[in-house]
């Protein structure tokens, strides 16, 4: 999702009309800035800038790499507070379709967003994720390479969940620089440019009362030290839901939930 636009004339500007399908950007939902900012800052040592998207938005900076966005409007949009990664689609209108006549659900939008469009959908098993079509955040290359942000679906059943996705984002298709499905383990394994961006696993509950349980878009930032950033969490209000040498669940003071995933563990 486009949270700040390169000037032209300074860098290329990457679209997803050549990148497609793809994770391309995350986001949390928030019911306001100042707190939000202050718990990642002291969890994951993010600096922030502000966004062309408007006051109630902000970009999380990663040793001066673009990691992720922040946008205050649970409350206004009436939304869960809760990470979402979005996918790169070459028409936000066409993916809103394709997910409706598939069984799932448009939560928000299309919403003209410039320079682009978003839509925040789920999948017909209830896990929440996000379309954006337009131009990607400056450095997005940076930002691809670097990879410090990795998705993994939770779901019922990880064939059935690459059909729908792939047939919504056009995974697989043929087309230069569509994403590559593997399945690999037990896992689906999407990976775009050779590289893995994301995994499907089965074994979600759909009724559970637990919402680490039920079908959901598991966001993980890489970090060096997994445990200390539980330590983190918990002095500045969140919780840790699991925790182990590599890898911590963690959920922030307003009840979104992320993890963290040593590099070596990724």
């Amino acid at each position: 999702m486009n949270e700040a636009r390169t000037p032209r004339g300074t860098a290329e500007v990457v679209s997803t009309h050549s990148v497609f399908g793809a994770p391309c950007w995350v986001s949390l939902t928030s019911r306001g800035l100042e707190a939000a900012q202050d718990f990642y800052s002291a969890v994951l040592g993010w600096r922030w800038r502000p966004a062309t998207l408007g006051d109630r938005f902000r970009v999380a900076l990663a040793d001066d790499v673009p990691v992720a966005g922040i946008a205050a409007v649970a409350s206004m949009w009436q939304m869960a507070v809760a990470w979402t990664p979005y996918f790169a689609v070459r028409s936000a209108d066409e993916a809103v379709a394709r997910v409706a006549e598939r069984g799932g659900t448009a939560a928000v939008g299309p919403l003209s967003l410039p320079p682009g469009r978003a839509a925040l959908l789920a999948d017909r098993d209830g896990a929440t994720f996000g379309v954006w079509e337009g131009e990607l955040i400056s450095n997005w290359e940076t930002w691809r390479r670097a990879a410090p942000t990795f998705i993994r679906l939770h779901t019922r059943d990880a064939f059935d969940a690459a059909m729908f996705y792939g047939e919504v984002l056009d995974w697989a298709n043929q087309s230069p620089g569509c994403c590559e499905v593997h399945y690999e383990g037990g896992e689906v394994v999407l990976r775009s440019g050779g590289d893995v961006v994301a995994r499907i696993e089965s074994g979600a509950l759909g009724a559970a009362p637990d919402p680490t349980i039920r079908p959901h878009w598991q966001v993980h930032f890489a970090v060096t030290d997994a445990p200390r950033c539980a330590r983190a969490a918990e002095r500045n209000g969140g919780s840790v839901l699991s925790l182990n040498p590599e890898e911590a669940v963690l959920r922030d003071p307003d009840g979104a939930q992320f993890t963290v995933t040593s590099r070596r563990g990724r």
